[in-house]
């Protein structure tokens, strides 16, 4: 029987960039960043208060997952904003939203009621998008 998730994966652009975006604009901890073949490494990073559960930033690079001929449509659907990952939450959605902005962030919606509580939308350095929500109790 599965007991639980631990690792999701997001596809970044460029794993040095979103190492700066998840770590130094999100706050997210660094759990593991250790090399993994040629320009590429294992890192993945925590929400600071979820312990136990991981993100693996994995790049879009040639390997047995994206053939060298997917490569680039692969990275183009990521800039776009294809792929959405998740829900983030927080206390205070309206703080978090300028704490976030004035780091850079670019939010595709701002804070507005919905029926499960408040979200914002926006976008991580390589084009994937992330729902931020304050979520009613």
């Amino acid at each position: 029987m599965i007991t639980k998730l631990t690792h999701v994966g997001i596809h970044v652009i460029n794993q040095d960039s979103a190492y700066d975006f998840y770590v130094n604009k999100l706050g997210f901890k660094v759990i593991t960043d250790v090399p993994m073949g040629k320009d590429t490494r294992w890192l993945t990073v925590s929400p600071p208060e979820q312990p136990g559960f991981e993100i693996v930033l994995t790049p879009i690079v040639e390997s047995k997952q994206f053939p060298k001929e997917t490569i680039e449509v692969v990275k183009d659907l990521v800039r776009n904003g294809t792929f959405g990952f998740g829900v983030f939450t927080c206390e205070d959605i309206y703080a978090t939203y300028e704490e976030l902005k004035a780091k850079g962030v670019e939010f595709i919606k701002a804070p507005k009621q919905e029926f499960y509580g408040l979200e914002a939308l926006f976008k991580d350095d390589s084009g994937n998008w992330a729902s931020l929500a304050q979520l009613e109790k």
